[in-house]
């Protein structure tokens, strides 16, 4: 997983690239927490994500959910094929 976080004006931005496996869910839930903490808006570009397995996929909604309990917004952007994967496995707030 390559991950690359930037601050854009009122939200911070998070894209993921490559396979986001289990290996990679402990430095994603750090610099997840850490973007919603700081009570500003988030993006996460899943773009260039190559796979996503369901131990992350647990997480970013888990992640929404974070958001929502905070009072912080934040949009997923993926591929249609990986947002549809989701919500199949029963995710139904996967980003469409």
């Amino acid at each position: 997983m390559t991950l690359k976080k930037e601050r854009l004006e009122n939200r911070s931005v998070i894209r993921l690239e490559g396979e986001l496996t289990v290996a990679s869910a402990a430095e994603l839930k750090g610099v997840l927490m850490e973007a919603l903490s700081g009570g500003e808006d988030c993006e996460v570009d899943l773009g260039g994500a190559e796979g996503i397995d369901l131990t992350v996929m647990q997480l970013l909604w888990a992640a929404g959910r974070e958001a929502g309990r905070l009072g912080v917004n934040i949009v997923f952007h993926a591929q249609e094929a990986a947002s549809m994967a989701a919500r199949d496995a029963g995710f139904e707030q996967w980003p469409k």
